[in-house]
Parts: C-alpha cells; sequence; structure tokens
C-alpha cells in the first residue's frame, strides 16, 4: 500500500481523506495557501507544506508547487479531492511523470471524460441515450448558431469543468449571444478553458447520478443512485440516496448504462455517471465526473462503504473485493454553505464564534470548522457537509430536523441551515415529488412570500 498521501485540496475533503488515510495505517501531508494556514486539515496531517498565496491560482492550482512539496515530503501518492485540478488530465499525466501515483483515472479517460461533447460521443458508442448537443465550442458565435440550429432553451456548459460554474440557460434568442459569452468567461476563470458545448435543454428533469468503482482487472461496481434534483443556479443544496422517484426497474436500468460506459472506456477509480430523467422515467447521460463528489457521503451512508478506501485501493492496484452492494435505509446530505439565502445566497463569511455540532445515532458531520476559525474569503462557501441516516426516508427527514436544530455555527456569518430546516418542512420535498427547478421556482418563492 501507499507509504504516504499528499492531499492537493482544502477544507472538508482534505479531512475526510486524511482521516481515512489514517485508519489505513498511511501518512499525509497536507498543502495549504497562506489564507488556509489555520485550517483543520493542516493540523489533522502528518505534515504540512505552505505552496503559495491565498488566490487558488497560487495555492491549490499551482502545479509545479504542488509537485515540488510531494518530492520534497517523498509522497508516493496525491489524492486531488474534488474541484481544483482533480479532473485536470495534464496534472495526472505530471504525476505520474515524476512517479508520483495520481489517485484517480488515468490522463487519457481524463480526457475524453473531461470533453463534455466527446463523453456524449462515447456514451452513444456505448448504446446510452444522450441529450442533443453540440461538440466542443472554442467561440460565442460558433455556439451561438449551434444554439438556433437546435432551438431554444439551450444549455451551455463549460467542456472542461462542472458545479454549475460556467453554466447558463438561455432561454431565448434575444440574449443568447450576453450569457453564452458570461458563460465562457466564467470557465476560463474556474477551470483554465473557455471553451463550452451546447445542449437542448429538457424540461424540469430530475437529475441523478450513479455512483461506480471500477478497478484495474475490469471489474466495476455500482453502489447506488443520489438524487441530485435539489439546485440553486445548478448548484445542489441537498442530495439523498436513493432517490424517491426511481423505481427497482430504472435504478436496474441506470445502474446497467453506468457500467457499460466504464467498462466501454475500461474506467478504473471512483466515478459517478450523471443523468436527467424526465417525468416519465426516460433517462439521459449528460456527463461523468472523473472524481469523488461532495455528496459521496449519502451513498457510504446507505452502502456501508468508505469509497475514499476503495478509491485509493484501486489506484494501488488492488482487486475490489465486492461484487455486489446492499443498501440500506435512506439518506439525507445537506450542504452547509456560508451563504444568506434572504439576500439572494450572498456569500457570508467570517469568524466561527461557536460551534456546536449534532450527533447521535445516525448523524455524520464532515466539515473542516472549529471555534475561532476565520473562514476565508478566497474560496467555496462549503463550510460542511450533514449527513443523517434513517430505516426509512421518512425517518431520515426526522433526524435530519432534530440534527439541523441542534447545528449551531454563532458568530457574523449566515449559513444554509435554516434554509434546510424549511426545506423539510416543504410539501414537495415530503412528497419527493421535485425536480432541478422546484427549488428556485416552487420552495424559494414559497418563503419568500411567507417572510413577506
Amino acid at each position: 500500500m501507499f507509504k504516504k498521501v499528499l492531499i492537493a485540496n482544502r477544507g472538508e475533503i482534505a479531512v475526510r481523506i486524511i482521516r481515512t488515510c489514517r485508519e489505513m495505517g498511511i501518512k499525509t501531508v497536507a498543502v495549504y495557501s497562506k489564507a488556509d494556514k489555520d485550517s483543520l486539515h493542516v493540523y489533522l496531517a502528518d505534515e504540512a507544506v505552505c505552496i503559495g498565496g491565498p488566490s487558488p491560482q497560487e495555492s491549490y492550482l499551482n502545479i509545479p508547487a504542488i509537485i515540488a512539496a510531494a518530492e520534497l515530503t517523498g509522497a508516493d501518492a496525491i489524492h486531488p479531492g474534488y474541484g481544483f485540478l482533480s479532473e485536470n488530465p495534464g496534472f495526472a499525466e505530471i504525476c505520474n511523470a515524476c512517479g508520483i501515483k495520481f489517485i484517480g483515472p488515468s490522463p487519457q479517460t481524463m480526457l475524453l471524460m473531461g470533453d463534455k461533447a466527446k463523453a456524449r460521443e462515447i456514451a452513444i458508442e456505448a448504446g446510452i441515450p444522450v441529450v442533443p448537443g453540440s461538440p466542443v465550442m472554442k467561440n460565442a458565435k460558433e455556439a451561438l448558431e449551434f444554439a438556433k440550429k437546435i432551438g431554444f432553451p439551450v444549455l451551455v456548459k463549460a467542456a472542461h469543468g462542472g458545479g454549475g460554474r460556467g453554466m447558463r440557460l438561455i432561454e431565448r434568442e434575444e440574449e443568447a449571444e450576453t450569457l453564452i459569452v458570461t458563460a465562457m468567461a466564467e470557465a476560463e476563470a474556474a477551470f483554465g478553458s473557455g471553451e463550452v458545448y451546447v445542449e437542448k435543454f429538457i424540461e424540469k428533469p430530475r437529475h441523478i447520478e450513479v455512483q461506480i468503482v471500477a478497478d484495474s482487472m475490469g471489474n466495476v461496481v455500482t453502489f447506488g443512485e443520489r438524487e441530485c434534483s435539489l439546485q440553486r443556479r445548478h448548484q445542489k443544496i441537498l442530495e439523498e440516496s436513493p432517490s424517491p422517484f426511481v423505481s427497482e426497474e430504472l435504478r436496474r436500468e441506470l445502474s446497467k448504462a453506468a457500467v457499460k460506459l466504464a467498462e466501454h472506456i475500461n474506467y478504473e477509480g471512483a466515478g459517478t455517471v450523471e443523468f436527467l430523467v424526465d417525468s416519465e422515467g426516460n433517462f439521459y447521460f449528460i456527463e461523468m465526473n472523473t472524481r469523488i463528489q461532495v455528496e459521496h457521503p449519502v451513498t457510504e451512508m446507505v452502502s456501508g462503504k468508505d469509497l475514499i478506501a476503495y478509491q485509493i485501493k484501486v489506484a494501488y492496484g488492488e482487486e475490489l473485493d465486492i461484487s455486489q452492494v446492499n443498501l440500506t435505509g435512506h439518506a439525507i446530505e445537506f450542504r452547509i454553505n456560508c451563504e444568506d439565502y434572504e439576500r439572494d445566497f450572498r456569500p457570508s463569511p467570517g469568524r466561527v464564534e461557536k460551534l456546536l455540532l449534532p450527533g447521535g445515532f445516525g448523524v455524520r458531520v464532515d466539515t473542516y470548522i472549529y471555534e475561532g476559525y476565520q473562514v476565508p474569503v478566497y474560496y467555496d462557501s462549503l463550510l460542511g457537509k450533514l449527513i443523517v441516516w434513517g430505516e426509512s426516508r421518512e425517518e431520515a427527514i426526522k433526524r435530519g430536523k432534530r440534527a439541523l436544530s441542534e447545528f449551531i455555527i454563532g458568530g457574523n456569518l449566515k449559513t444554509l441551515i435554516p434554509l434546510h430546516l424549511k426545506i423539510l418542512d416543504s410539501e414537495a420535498f415530503l412528497k419527493g415529488d421535485y425536480n432541478t427547478k422546484t427549488l428556485e421556482e416552487v420552495i424559494l418563492p414559497q418563503l419568500s412570500s411567507v417572510e413577506d
């Protein structure tokens, strides 16, 4: 097994990876920016190296500094977490060239799946239905012409990244050029490439994803699906597993499609195959994320499996010791962002004056904050995640309410905890009858009218 793993990330995912490594007997190296010198992952790792200034470009996207830190500390592997360099094939290639194992798929696989248009072509080859879309577009004029060709509404998406960055819904031709230019600029800033592709917009679908892990011997295991439809501006707010909408038959079909895609590209590592599902149960492949996801804990709660551990084991070359995963109960994850939802989700970083974490049976908190910690302004607003498990969805909802009511983050920063409590009381969520537009078009307007 690896002797020492450098975590090329920060925040709660860095803490998460360190904990699994420690249980596996693997030494860890934290890298950190000057703004993160007091972050929890710096204290928990066996070693820590400062790699630059506060901006991501100076630090967590600084490939030479990260490689130098790995060589300096003798790390034999690098775990990229999610975001930052986690889906950067160039970084993976440099790691391998330096004799450092990149914990993830091969650079070639990342290139294939990172090009969203190419990924759709591969899905078609594998016999998986896809949403109609364009090849990669390098300029706004190309994208505009294709959008006119397939008809509005369309989605413009960053070709080399996800998480809602570089994505815009365009409903009318009059606004198309401006929104395409904006999406390309955002993609350039977030992922270092302004390339986009254009996709036909499916009205009010569900966003369902299937977690897989594949080893180098050709074994692929699925860990069920996650319901990720509660979104705002394409950013997920809450996830649950299993989906309240997906039937056993649809679950089998989604899993079969995910396995077919992984086998078709000889995938190795942990990955997520994402689908849009319409109200009739028809599903369409949209992309594959070649990394661990923010929402992976809901899958761990219902499967009882440590996905980070499996990710590390298959990266080392071990064969999967499971062929089928039995899922039990229901799990819900709440993203605890430092945002003020009453002010258009304005970021609200600040000092954590008081911190009370919920606990008890079926409750898990992944976070990097502590009392006295100053949340930096330079990064994503995610402070942590609350994940609850119950034998049924109803029990998980009750447990979620209890745990959220115990979760106190004191200080001048605002969080999404009050919003999550209101979501759990909403009719749409309680019925499990929601889609990717429900939060923005139903739940938030209802809350606004009540508060007014």
